[in-house]
């Protein structure tokens, strides 16, 4: 008789690797055209969210702009706070990969900011007075992602801001950076405030880029006032 032989652990490797890989490309592409519609569905219902408000649209009017039945929408979301969540962690996790890119570039601090501001000002343009409110009374889960994104992501961007900005001569050397970055974020809250700033006298965009104007003014350096009044005027001659 002759005795089996045993199959080579190269040859065993190689039906497992193969294995491992039918099995996520299979899944891959199961997964991909679900995953491609939650994110389309999240990205749309945040859009009507910003220009509309929250609280006022009902998951019937969601799925109607989405031109999506509600059975396709509860797939990927529970309930409607689980819509709004999902889309406040979208938005905050893009607006974070923007801003990192944006320090990992070779931008001087103080143009960061006014980059920064520039894709800051173009959310703002069509954003609903409502939303802020809506989300801090009805959807407290979103609020909070929102509350840590500013006391965390923020607060650190901005402190990593002002450390460049003193290594560049841009800010004064003498800023007490954990404060600042606190009075920076306090003040993100006031631009919202309608109380302060209603929604029919003031533009919230406008409002912003105000405040940011302001807080690069006050950290500032004699060489970094030069250099903003230079690119303020740069901006305003480009605006003509």
């Amino acid at each position: 008789m002759h005795s089996q032989r045993e199959a080579s652990p190269v040859k065993v490797r190689t039906l497992e690797t193969f294995f491992i890989f039918f099995v996520s490309y299979v899944f891959a592409a199961y997964i991909c055209p679900v995953e491609k519609q939650r994110i389309k569905i999240i990205q749309k219902a945040g859009e009507l969210f910003l220009r509309c408000g929250v609280r006022s649209l009902t998951m019937d009017d969601v799925s109607r702009e989405l031109a999506i039945s509600k059975k396709t929408l509860y797939k990927h979301v529970s309930d409607k706070s689980d819509l709004v969540q999902q889309v406040m962690k979208f938005h905050l996790e893009e607006d974070q990969q923007c801003f990192q890119e944006l320090q990992e570039g070779d931008l001087n601090a103080i143009d960061e900011l006014f980059e920064v501001s520039r894709v800051v000002s173009e959310k703002l343009s069509s954003f609903h007075p409502s939303v802020l409110f809506d989300l801090q009374k009805y959807y407290p889960e979103a609020w909070e992602l929102f509350q840590n994104h500013k006391t965390e992501f923020i607060y650190n961007c901005m402190a990593r801001n002002m450390e460049r900005g003193i290594q560049q001569g841009l800010y004064r050397d003498n800023l007490n950076i954990p404060v600042i970055a606190k009075i920076y974020i306090a003040r993100m809250d006031i631009v919202f405030n309608v109380d302060i700033f209603p929604a029919d006298q003031f533009r919230t965009h406008e409002v912003y880029v105000e405040m940011l104007r302001y807080h690069v003014r006050g950290i500032a350096s004699e060489k970094g006032i030069k250099y903003l009044v230079k690119k303020l005027q740069n901006m305003q001659t480009n605006l003509l």
